[in-house]
């Protein structure tokens, strides 16, 4: 293991490569790992790190992997299949759990490993890239201008362009319907049926209903039991939520599947692209409550792939410093909700 306590896994992925790059840069000296030894090997090669080999079906592997380690980064979706068998070795090497997902249906499981967790001293800590962490932390901010809050919808807008996890996420989440959260409690609703209006910073400006992990993290973060994420109404995102409103039954077949995933290089953004902040993310969180008061924050970031990288390891450092909550814990409630501030580009304005 390296002698920054370190663990990447995941490491040659969209994502993975801008997060190493960001430990390199931080003085940090990261084991990588993966699930295949072919693609990892001249990477590590070439940064002169320790290569790692493990499937997630190979839980002998993965704790030897992790022996020594004190944080891992999970950089390796589709989450929803990685994440179990990592924080399971995690929390039998004592080993701290991070990863980079943004949805729903990985952060709200992680809750189930939370007491084990708390038994062990290990901190679990799902989706610390740019979702949620600049979303979490202005949700908690909103959260914090109004005590008492019963509702919050939080608002996204990114540059165009996705990783092939990403895109990959978004294909299996065909005919799913989206996650909103009702009193406290997760329910799916039709895609394409919710739209809310947001100020970006050049008015309102229509926006969708999507799955986001918001509906998970930001509950646990703030209480609020009201809570709907949205992606601004761009062409891609209106095709990709109607194609699902009418075709989601059947895009959600497996041989519908397996075609899709097929044609995901000629949409990902290209991975010559991995260490250049070219794009940018903007957030809206409004809140109201009972008496119908309403307070909206908005944040500005740049490219949301290269603050994943800025963030994930701005957490590894803390919990390398010695600064974590054994069990599950989402951003905010462990680092405040100023913690996406510290961020190169990340800048906050009240409504």
């Amino acid at each position: 293991m390296a002698s920054s306590g370190l663990l990447v896994y995941g490491a040659t992925g969209f994502s993975g490569r801008l997060i190493v790059q960001r430990a390199l840069a931080r003085g940090l000296r990261p084991a990588l790992a993966g699930r295949g030894a072919n693609a990892g090997a001249p990477m590590a090669r070439e940064y002169g790190l320790a290569w790692f080999t493990a499937r997630v079906d190979e839980p002998a592997r993965l704790r030897s992997m992790m022996a020594g380690a004190k944080v891992l980064i999970n950089a390796a979706g589709p989450f929803a299949a990685t994440a179990g068998p990592l924080m399971d070795a995690c929390i039998d090497t004592g080993t701290h759990y991070l990863d980079i997902t943004g949805e729903s249906e990985t952060i709200e499981p992680t809750t189930l490993w939370n007491e084990s967790a708390q038994r062990s001293g290990v901190m679990l800590m799902p989706a610390t890239g740019f979702d949620v962490v600049a979303s979490d932390c202005l949700a908690a901010h909103v959260a914090r201008r109004l005590p008492g809050a019963t509702t919050l919808w939080i608002g996204f807008h990114k540059s165009d362009g996705s990783s092939i996890g990403s895109l990959k996420t978004t294909v299996e989440m065909s005919g799913k319907g989206v996650w909103v959260r009702r009193q406290g409690r997760l329910v799916r609703i039709p895609a394409g049926t919710l739209t809310h209006f947001f100020d970006y910073g050049r008015g309102a400006q229509a926006s969708l209903a999507v799955s986001l992990g918001d509906v998970s993290s930001a509950f646990y973060s703030t209480g609020i039991g009201n809570i709907e994420a949205y992606m601004s109404a761009t062409l891609p995102v209106w095709t990709a939520m109607t194609a699902n409103q009418y075709w989601g039954w059947l895009l959600g077949t497996p041989p519908w599947q397996a075609f899709l995933k097929s044609q995901l290089q000629w949409l990902a953004l290209d991975s010559s692209r991995a260490g250049i902040n070219s794009g940018w993310g903007i957030l809206v969180a409004e809140a109201t409550d009972a008496c119908g008061r309403i307070v909206c924050s908005r944040m500005h970031t740049g490219d949301v792939y290269w603050f994943t990288a800025l963030s994930s390891i701005g957490v590894a450092e803390k919990v390398l410093a010695g600064e974590v909550k054994p069990g599950f814990q989402t951003p905010s409630l462990v680092y405040g909700p100023d913690f996406a501030l510290e961020f190169e580009g990340a800048r906050r304005v009240d409504l």
